[in-house]
C-alpha cells in the first residue's frame, strides 16, 4: 500500500534524525564526564574512547526507546497539523489503520532494544568497571604522565618525573612529596628504575638524588645525600575480581541466583522491550493537535507520560530490591496500565472522529445550515 510505504520512509527519516540528536548530546555528556576523570586521575587517558564507547551502550536503550516514541509522535502531530488528517478520517478511514505500519516500524526498535538490554548492557558494564579497576591497581609510577604531577592512590604521596624511558622501567629526573605522621619528605634524584623483590612487592629504586625531611625553618630539619635509595610504591597485584553488581551480570547468572538485587535488574531489563513497544503504539493516538491551537501542548504531555512510565518502572524496581514486592507481581502492573490507556486513548480517538459522534454531528450541522442562513439574506 502507497500509504504504508510512505509512513515507513517518513518514520525512518524522522527516527535518523532524532536518534542522530539524542545520540549526540549523550555522547557529549559522557564525554565531558569521562574526561574530566581522566583529568582526575581515576581513568587512564588512554581508555577514554574505551570507556566513552562502553557509556554509549550502557544508555542505548534508552536513546532507542525514546527514538521510536517521539519519531512516532512527530510523523502524527505532522500529519495533523498539515490536515492530513482530515483527508484520512473524509475518506472513512480511522486511526486505527496506523497501528501497522506502525508496529512494522518499531519491530527492529523493539529487537535491539531487547538485545541491549538482556545482553550487550551487562558486557558494557563489566567492560567499564575492569577498565577502571585494572587502571586503580596498576602502581604509581605507571600513572605518572612526564612532566604532570600526580597523587598517589592513598593520597599521601606526590610523583612528578620529567621523562619515562621506552620500556617505562626506567624514570629520569623524580620528584617525590610524602607525608607521613603530619611530618613531609622530599626526594629529588637524576633517574630511577622500576624492581620487583622476591614477595612481588615493587619498588622504584632511585640513585643519585637527596633527601629533605622536615621543614627548613625546624630544628630537626635534616638533608641527606644518596647513591640509591627505594620507594614502595606498589604490593603485590592482587587479581582483577571484575564488576560483581546486578547491573554488570549476565542475564542467565541473575536467573539462576533469584536475589532481590538481582530480581529488581531482571526487572528492568525486562521493562525495556516492553516500556519500548507500548510508548510506541501509545504515541499514535497522542499525537493528536488542533492545528489551530498550540503546536507543542501534546508533545509536552506525551513526553510527561514517557517519563512517569519510566520512573514507574524504576519505583518498582526498587520495590522488589528492598524485598517489599515480588518479582512476579511487580513487572506487569506498569504495563498492563499503559495497555489500558492505549485502549482508552484509541477509543476516545475513534469516537471523536466517527461521524455519530456529538461533536462530528454538531459540526456537520452547522455546514449543513450554514448555505440556508446566506439564502435567507
Amino acid at each position: 500500500m502507497i500509504f504504508q510505504r510512505a509512513l515507513r520512509r517518513e518514520l525512518v527519516s524522522t527516527a535518523g534524525a532524532v536518534f542522530t540528536t539524542l545520540f549526540t548530546i549523550t555522547i557529549t555528556i559522557m564525554l565531558i564526564r569521562i574526561l574530566g576523570q581522566a583529568a582526575g586521575g581515576r581513568v587512564a587517558s588512554q581508555d577514554v574512547i574505551a570507556l566513552i564507547g562502553f557509556a554509549a551502550l550502557n544508555y542505548l536503550p534508552i536513546i532507542l526507546i525514546l527514538t521510536g516514541f517521539i519519531s512516532v509522535l512527530l510523523v502524527i502531530t505532522r500529519s495533523y497539523r498539515d490536515s492530513e488528517m482530515v483527508v484520512w478520517f473524509s475518506s472513512g478511514l480511522s486511526l486505527a489503520r496506523w497501528v501497522k505500519p506502525v508496529l512494522m516500524f518499531s519491530l527492529p526498535i523493539v529487537v535491539l532494544t531487547a538485545v541491549l538490554s538482556f545482553y550487550v548492557t551487562p558486557w558494557a558494564n563489566r567492560q567499564s568497571a575492569e577498565y577502571k579497576e585494572r587502571f586503580q591497581k596498576r602502581d604509581d609510577i605507571s600513572k605518572v604522565s612526564p612532566g604532570k604531577f600526580q597523587e598517589s592512590a592513598r593520597a599521601d604521596r606526590i610523583f612528578f618525573v620529567e621523562a619515562i624511558a621506552g620500556d617505562e622501567a626506567k624514570v629520569q629526573n623524580i620528584f617525590v612529596n610524602s607525608v607521613k605522621d603530619g611530618r613531609s619528605s622530599v626526594v629529588v634524584a637524576k633517574e630511577g628504575t622500576i624492581e620487583i623483590d622476591s614477595r612481588g612487592d615493587k619498588f622504584l629504586v632511585m640513585s643519585k638524588g637527596r633527601r629533605y625531611d622536615g621543614m627548613p625553618s625546624e630544628p630537626d630539619f635534616r638533608m641527606m645525600e644518596f647513591q640509591r635509595y627505594g620507594v614502595l610504591v606498589a604490593q603485590q597485584a592482587a587479581a582483577l575480581v571484575g564488576d560483581t553488581s546486578a547491573r554488570s551480570l549476565p542475564t542467565t547468572l541473575l536467573v539462576a541466583n533469584p536475589n532481590n538485587f538481582n530480581k529488581g535488574e531482571l526487572l528492568w531489563r525486562l521493562s525495556l522491550p516492553l516500556m519500548c513497544l507500548l510508548l510506541i503504539v501509545l504515541a499514535i493516538p497522542l499525537g493528536f493537535v488542533n492545528p489551530r491551537a498550540g503546536r507543542s501542548g501534546n508533545l509536552m504531555v506525551a513526553l510527561l507520560l514517557a517519563v512517569v512510565y519510566s520512573n514507574m518502572v524504576s519505583v518498582f524496581q526498587a520495590a522488589v530490591v528492598q524485598g517489599r514486592m515480588p518479582l512476579h507481581l511487580a513487572w506487569w502492573p506498569i504495563h498492563l496500565f499503559a495497555v489500558l490507556m492505549i485502549m482508552l486513548l484509541f477509543s476516545w480517538r475513534l469516537a471523536v472522529n466517527s461521524p455519530y459522534h456529538p461533536a462530528s454531528m454538531w459540526g456537520a450541522f452547522k455546514r449543513a445550515c450554514m448555505p440556508k442562513k446566506a439564502s435567507a439574506q
